[in-house]
Formats: structure tokens, sequence, C-alpha cells
């Protein structure tokens, strides 16, 4: 969809993010006195950079021409896991490290096990990240009993909790992802490839790209950033619920990835627009909570949102 400036061309699809973010934004201030306060927006950028750090890995598996609905149950999977390696390591600074670091490892390993299965035998996306979903929770209460892992480190709450130059430290983990990944999305060979690869897998096989290997990377990195949220969220509570801890989060970053301009059909999208995309539901919820929406009904909301997003994706590639 494209109108004319001065008799050029301007892509509409590229431009819609910020444009709705900027009207988003501007109907928020009108409508409530305390959402320009500087707390409640320090207070919305901290919420979606938990969801939104999953976005921006998912930016990848979407674009690629799949999607992962295990990003929640693997957070809750790797968090629990990386508490439970702080309080068997002593709890002290070393093994603050090293939960970190298992955070991050189970979280990159539940990815490339849905790459694998899904590029390896050649499986629809939705079935085996579906199964895996249910797998990764079941293990999550598994080894707990279904209870909750609880921190015996006080010093693992500075992660989530702290502040660095006014901004809480999730926030500034989730805006540095996203530079880097924008970075390998748009300049580095292996991002044109994942745009290849999601534009015509035949295509990209002609041009002698590894379309399986892509395809495998893009899960990994998705795996790689619910090990961040993980270790965010965990350590902002000091503790992970077996049971509740990563609940819907492949929602609100689907929705994200899909409200930030990314094609549903892959070949299209920017780690930007994800940025875009998450901060505008983050303003969608604050706004429901303001205006004292039950929490039971924001669900429908976001699917209401995410229908919407797809709809006009789908008439402008029609218009096009």
């Amino acid at each position: 969809m494209t109108w004319s400036i001065r008799g050029r061309q301007v892509e509409y699809a590229r431009f819609a993010p910020l444009i709705a973010l900027a009207v988003l934004f501007i109907i928020s201030a009108l409508s409530s006195p305390y959402f320009l306060k500087l707390q409640n927006l320090l207070n919305i950028l901290r919420q979606v950079s938990y969801t939104g750090t999953i976005a921006l890995g998912m930016t990848f598996v979407i674009i690629g021409g799949g999607i992962d609905l295990s990003v929640g149950s693997l957070a809750a999977m790797a968090g629990g896991l990386a508490i439970l390696v702080i309080n068997a390591a002593g709890a002290g600074a070393d093994a603050i490290a090293l939960g970190i670091v298992t955070a991050l490892a189970v979280g990159t390993a539940g990815g490339a096990l849905n790459g694998f299965l899904v590029t390896r035998f050649n499986m629809a996306p939705f079935v085996v990240t579906l199964g895996t979903m249910s797998i990764f929770r079941s293990l999550t209460l598994y080894f707990i009993n279904a209870g909750e892992y609880r921190s015996a480190s006080d010093a693992y709450r500075a992660i989530g909790a702290g502040k660095f130059l006014g901004l809480f430290i999730p926030v500034w983990l989730f805006l540095g992802l996203a530079a880097l990944l924008q970075v390998v999305l748009t300049r580095t060979r292996y991002g044109r490839y994942v745009l290849a690869v999601g534009s015509s897998e035949q295509v990209a096989r002609y041009s002698a790209i590894k379309v399986r290997l892509i395809r495998f990377g893009t899960y990994s990195i998705t795996g790689f950033t619910v090990g961040v949220t993980a270790v965010m969220f965990g350590s902002r509570l000091n503790a992970v619920s077996s049971s509740n801890m990563g609940l819907y989060y492949e929602m609100d970053a689907i929705a994200a990835v899909v409200i930030g301009g990314t094609s549903m059909a892959g070949g299209a999208g920017t780690v930007l627009g994800t940025v875009l995309g998450a901060i505008i539901l983050g303003i969608i919820n604050n706004m429901l909570n303001m205006m004292g929406v039950s929490p039971y009904l924001q669900g429908t909301v976001k699917g209401l949102v995410i229908i919407l997003a797809v709809l006009l994706q789908y008439r402008g590639n029609r218009n096009n």
C-alpha cells in the first residue's frame, strides 16, 4: 500500500507502526492525566521489555516463515532452572553468573530443539512448538512439584529490579538486543538470507542458501531471547511460578511482531517495527488498566488487535 508525496511513492506499511504509536500516544495523553507521568512511562517500558525481548527473536522466526508457541513455557523452565542452579551453587556472585548462563543455555537449547524438529523432519512449526510448549511446561512443574522456584540470593534481584541511568536494567537489555538484532537483520548476510527464505524457500534453495540452517538459526535466536527474559523476570521477583510464569507470552510476542508490520506470511519485517509494536501493546494494556477494564477482558482486546493487524496486512497485499 503506497501514497504519493511530490511524485514519490512512499510505502504506508513502512511507517504504519510509527503512525499508530503517535496517534495512540496522543489519545492516551488526552484520556488520562496520569499517562504522561514519568513513573508511568517507565513502568510501560519495563513491562514491555519482557515479552518485547522474546518478540525480537520471534521476528526472525516469523520473517523466516515459522512460528513459535513454546516461548512462554520455555521461559518458565529456563528461569526456574536458573534459580535451582543459583541455590545449589551457594547463592553468591559466582552462583548468580552460573544461573544466568544456565538460563541462556536452556533457552537457546529449547529454541534449537524446535528448530531441529522443524527443519530436520520437515514438520509444521505450529505442531512442533505446540508439542514442546506442553513438554517445557510439564518439566517445569515436575522439577519443583508444581511449586515455586524461589531464589536464596537477594543480589539476584538487582538484575530485574535495578536501574541504570534512570531506566530499569531490563529496559536497557531490551533496547540493546533490539539494536543488535536490527543490525543482524539488515546489515549481515544471515539477515538477508532470513528474508530470502521467508519470501520464497524454493528461490532461496536455487540461490544456494542453506534453508534448513537459516531456519534453525531463527529458532535458536528466539530461544536465546527467551533465556534473557527468563533472567530478567525471574530476578525481578526473585522467584518463578512453575504454573503462571510465561502464560500468554507467546500471544504478546506474536502480537508485537504483527503490530510492528512483520508479515505473517514471512519475507518482510523489521526489528525496529517489533519494538514499536511492543510499546503500542504496552500502552494499550496501560490504558485498559487505567480505565478499569477487567483483566479478563484484556485478552479480548489483544486478540482483536492481532486480527486487525493481520487483516490490514492482507488488504495491503491485495492492493499491491
